[in-house]
């Protein structure tokens, strides 16, 4: 009864035709004092109207209820004495008691409501976007309906199916008016890096401007660019979130394909020293805004290098550079002030801490799934003859690498864990095996990306059989 009506042809939308009235019956209360504990009795006997969006309690009208439509939201249409009435489940009708239950005969008996027929008018606006799209589709095209899209900032991106695209307008145009954040719909044409070593990709808008300036906010952190000229995947920010989390104060993290930063930047924000890259020249530039409007000029280096080269750069500059030393303030909280001896001479607002950059890395960070696997061979040698910058010459420990990568969606994972091992070992030159806990090894499902393709995040400590090698 509170579905939208069906047009299979439609191909231009028609926003008329989704207009309906639904017959229903309404229970007229006489005392108003008595609206709660009746509202409470017919939800209890299960009579009262529970559909979504729409208000059950309604403004009783004069003459019959079935005379003028009731829009679904509660405008109220024609004129009013008065009193208030209650939304009852479809079934029940108005003029056969046999549909009525103990609870309505009783209260119908007792004169505290008589029962009224009522007319509610649904319209466009009352529907979901699943509603319409699945009342226009063929049945055929309804087992896998086109209800998923990304949103990054007002661009609402879909990733249509061949058979979806004849429909493909319609659905933008759906899509935007029922979601007021989209402003912008557009339609995936090709695979992400597929035209493009930055991993974007073509596009076709759907409705709405041809705007892809966006605005995204992510762990407390603002980014602006443009989404046509970067990557940027909003299901990662689970990711994203779960990476920094790894992250210690005042740990050194090189962040070889850092993107527009969302490792970088919120790692920044807690303290953490960056060196981070991308080699999108526009991705870098949007980096460093980034960097500059999140205030983490102190704490995170923007570069623009290719991923190998500045593996063996970054690691290089930052043991030779002199230790750089933050101060980072933090304001005291009022009530510490005041429990100080000398707050009514001088009171202390901050809290001055140094934080020195370490000499090595603690992290590196490589999110290409596509090819950071090749990049491996950038760590031989990569500390040649500074073994004495490690343990057991000193506490440091060599660095963690987290390295994104795609494999199959197998049914055994142990299939997947050992591909993705035997593809690491190769190009590190050292063998890593799935049970290899001295390592630290880490292998863990990141998401589906298909039915047939699934991104892991890989974690191991660095071997030191690869690290010191002579290059």
């Amino acid at each position: 009864m509170f579905r939208a009506p069906v047009n299979r042809m439609m191909r231009t939308l028609d926003r008329s035709f989704f207009q309906k009235t639904v017959p229903l019956s309404a229970a007229t209360i006489f005392d108003k004092q008595s609206i709660g504990s009746i509202k409470n009795e017919l939800l209890q006997s299960k009579d009262l109207l529970l559909a979504n969006r729409i208000i059950p309690v309604r403004a009783a009208r004069e003459g019959p209820l079935e005379n003028v439509a009731d829009h679904w939201y509660g405008r109220k249409n024609g004129k009013q004495d008065g009193r208030k009435c209650l939304l009852l489940r479809e079934d029940i009708k108005a003029d056969d008691a046999k549909t009525w239950s103990p609870t309505i005969q009783r209260l119908v008996e007792a004169k505290s409501v008589e029962l009224r027929p009522f007319t509610l008018l649904l319209d466009y606006d009352y529907f979901t976007y699943k509603d319409i799209v699945d009342s226009i589709l063929p049945n055929t095209e309804l087992e896998e309906m086109p209800v998923g899209f990304t949103q990054v900032g007002h661009v609402a991106h879909f990733n249509l199916r061949e058979q979806y695209l004849p429909y493909r307008f319609l659905l933008g145009e759906i899509l935007i008016d029922k979601h007021p954040q989209a402003r912008t719909v557009i339609n995936k044409t090709d695979d992400v890096g597929s035209h493009s070593e930055f991993r974007t990709f073509s596009y076709e808008i759907l409705a709405g401007p041809d705007d892809m300036n966006v605005t995204v906010h992510e762990q407390d952190c603002e980014y602006s660019f443009d989404y046509s000229k970067v990557y940027w995947n909003t299901r990662l920010a689970t990711e994203h979130e779960r990476m920094v989390s790894k992250f210690k104060r005042g740990e050194a993290v090189c962040d070889v394909m850092a993107g527009v930063g969302p490792f970088s930047i919120p790692a920044g924000k807690k303290q953490v020293f960056v060196w981070a890259n991308d080699l999108n020249p526009y991705g870098y530039e949007c980096l460093e805004r980034g960097v500059a409007k999140n205030k983490v000029r102190e704490y995170v280096k923007p570069h623009n290098m290719n991923g190998r080269d500045f593996i063996r750069f970054a690691s290089e500059k930052l043991y030779q550079q002199s230790p750089r030393t933050v101060a980072h303030r933090t304001k005291i909280p009022k009530a510490e002030r005041e429990m100080s001896p000398i707050r009514q001479r001088n009171p202390k607002l901050f809290h001055t801490e140094y934080l020195t950059c370490p000499r090595t890395f603690d992290h590196y960070v490589m999110n290409l799934p596509a090819t950071a696997i090749e990049f491996l061979d950038a760590f031989r040698g990569v500390y040649a003859s500074m073994q004495e910058l490690f343990q057991p010459y000193t506490d440091r420990q060599l660095p963690l690498i987290h390295v994104y990568c795609f494999s199959t969606n197998s049914e055994d994972e142990a299939v997947e864990r050992k591909d993705i091992c035997e593809r690491i070992s190769k190009r590190l030159g050292f063998t890593i095996t799935p049970e290899d806990e001295g390592r630290e090894l880490e292998i863990r499902s990141v998401r589906l990306v298909s039915p047939t393709k699934k991104m892991f995040c890989v974690t191991f400590r660095l071997p030191a059989e690869v690290a010191f090698t002579k290059r």
